[in-house]
């Protein structure tokens, strides 16, 4: 209890310190939506009525603090371009990108955990080298230039997937429906877990090298134990802190890690909607996605911290 008081604790302490800063730098930011930068078309009395409507005429302290108090109750406010309430924007574009993001989320570990553990096994083989540049070469590929790339030549040239969007002009009906959408997003999740296995399989497999130079790993190969099992019951669980801690920190990605590639690929979900409200400077919606990251970001380092300790009792509370 004292441990889960002290984690709340510090969430909330650390969940009030980027809400501030958030809306500071928000707000010091250059142009804003109820400026003429944005649209020369506005008088000084539009701005004003505006700004009175949204409670921007008021002292910035008293903004922030109108702005907790509705966070409190978890309402982020009006978004300035289109009207609605933003947590009707973001719940209605979230579910595309949480289920693109986890899916490549998934795919990228299972993936990188398998090449990881197999160029270790087969070091300095030509398993290990072929492993090595594909890592490599995933590492240094930009996201929007792989996607470019093979929306050319799977979508363009070869008609294999669609160029864009989330659904066909006549959507099908029923399962067709999800089949549909699926097949719209299979070439971004593509991209994304081809871009995310190489520092992830490089880094598995270099955890994986230093496992296999401890004494119990010779004591095991020395009794006979097969392969299967000492993968089994020998790296695998050595394996699971480190993955579990840097699977805590993916969180965040499952809202804000696709901006690019949904740009690119005309996906409505949570990447570029932030993307088109920073270009407006929609402040509600870009506050509100913010912050869900910033929450993201804490609970999943609690939850790892929560299931390292039930990996390994003795880490230090």
């Amino acid at each position: 209890m004292k441990y889960l008081l002290r984690s709340l604790s510090y969430t909330l302490l650390m969940l009030i310190l980027i809400s501030l800063i958030s809306f500071a730098a928000m707000h010091a930011a250059p142009n804003s939506f109820m400026g003429g930068e944005l649209n020369p078309n506005m008088t000084p009395e539009n701005i004003a009525q505006l700004k009175a409507i949204y409670g921007l005429d008021k002292p910035l302290l008293q903004q922030y603090g109108d702005w907790v108090v509705n966070l409190s109750q978890f309402n982020f406010g009006i978004s300035f371009v289109s009207g609605h309430d933003v947590n009707e924007v973001i719940v209605e574009r979230l579910p595309v990108t949480l289920w693109m993001n986890i899916i490549a989320l998934i795919v990228t570990f299972a993936v990188s955990m398998w090449m990881g553990i197999y160029a270790a096994l087969h070091y300095e083989h030509k398993g290990d080298y072929a492993i090595t540049q594909i890592s490599l070469i995933s590492f240094a590929m930009p996201s929007y230039y792989l996607a470019l790339v093979l929306m050319m030549v799977l979508s363009v040239t070869l008609g294999w997937f669609p160029i864009a969007g989330l659904h066909s002009l006549e959507p099908p009906e029923g399962i067709g429906y999800y089949l549909d959408m699926a097949w719209h997003l299979s070439l971004p999740i593509l991209v994304m877990v081809f871009v995310g296995i190489g520092s992830l399989a490089l880094y598995i497999r270099s955890l994986t090298l230093e496992i296999l130079k401890s004494d119990y790993i010779y004591f095991a190969r020395a009794r006979g134990i097969e392969e299967k099992t000492i993968i089994r019951y020998y790296i695998l669980p050595n394996l699971l802190p480190p993955i579990v801690t840097m699977m805590g920190l993916s969180l965040p990605g499952l809202i804000g890690g696709s901006v690019i590639l949904e740009s690119i690929f005309g996906i409505e979900g949570m990447g570029q909607l932030f993307y088109l409200s920073a270009m407006s400077r929609d402040y509600p919606v870009i506050m509100g996605i913010l912050m869900m990251s910033a929450f993201l970001t804490l609970i999943g380092n609690q939850i790892a911290d929560a299931v390292l300790l039930k990996l390994n009792p003795f880490v230090k509370r």
